[in-house]
């Protein structure tokens, strides 16, 4: 069984974790000395037994887990926070339990993705989950060219001392003028949502910020929809090139996406090539 828990407010722990934690027979953990502080937070003590379940032993003790489900036992899983498997471990205990044909359940609880999403003020009618982005600069612009032109609403988590580099990054492909919020340390005594365009957080990053971050991003626009100015005819075609089209073929997509003929396109890239060249 997943058991979701608190990402802040320890009131928010769902009804039946409690009796979860007392009757389970064995309790996988993320971290064993958070899922002390949760049981005595929660006044119960468990009797079944604890093991770790993390990142670094995920892969050698899911086995170990399979095996006691398919002997009857009732495994729970927990994690620091949240739901198991949302960038968190569990996805391999539940697809090894699942091949084995062993029942698998849930105890709905607290999720970050889903409170910042509802709590951004952008749509949410459709969205994707993207995770964690690359640390390294190169892989995470890559990343986010993928899904420069995807429609849904984003929603990543990042660390409090990278989220300037992220920031900056989204605004350099996704466009300066792209909403998005930045959810930090939701649930929890100093909670804040800033929200407002990409470029305007990347600067307001920059300055430091801690806790844990959730980051929620609006989707591309409705390009047959919409009047692109000739900065960011020019950013679509730089995206498109970067990502390793050759530049007529670019201007010819974005030419497409914006329902604009392609000598209007070409005529911005031209201009702004121009524009670089004499600057001084």
């Amino acid at each position: 069984m997943l058991a979701g828990t608190p990402i802040g407010d320890i009131s928010d722990a769902p009804p039946r974790l409690a009796a979860e934690l007392t009757g389970a027979d064995v309790i996988a953990a993320e971290d064993t000395r958070r899922l002390r502080r949760l049981t005595q937070a929660l006044g119960v003590q468990p009797t079944g037994r604890v093991v770790s379940y993390f990142e670094g032993n995920e892969a050698a003790r899911t086995p170990e887990l399979v095996e006691a489900l398919a002997g009857g036992a009732r495994v729970l899983l927990v994690t620091d926070a949240g739901m198991p498997s949302v960038s968190d471990p569990g996805y391999r205990l539940v697809a090894a339990a699942v091949e084995k044909d062993i029942k698998v359940t849930a105890v709905p609880g607290p999720s970050a993705v889903l409170t910042a999403l509802a709590l951004s003020g952008l749509p949410v009618d459709r969205f994707c989950f993207e995770g964690f982005l690359p640390r390294k600069a190169g892989e995470r612009l890559s990343r986010l060219r993928e899904v420069a032109e995807e429609r849904r609403t984003l929603v990543y988590f990042e660390a409090p001392h990278r989220l300037d580099d992220t920031l900056a990054a989204m605004a350099e492909v996704l466009g300066t003028q792209r909403r998005a919020a930045v959810c930090r340390e939701l649930t929890k005594t100093y909670e804040e949502i800033k929200r407002g365009p990409l470029g305007e957080l990347a600067a307001w990053a920059a300055e430091g910020v801690r806790g844990e971050i959730t980051v929620v991003v609006e989707g591309a626009p409705d390009k047959g929809a919409e009047e692109l100015d000739a900065d960011e005819l020019v950013r679509r075609v730089q995206v498109r090139e970067e990502a390793g089209e050759r530049r007529k073929e670019a201007i010819a997509a974005v030419a497409a996406e914006a329902g604009i003929p392609k000598r209007d396109v070409f005529d911005a890239v031209v201009a702004a090539k121009n524009a670089a060249r004499s600057a001084p």
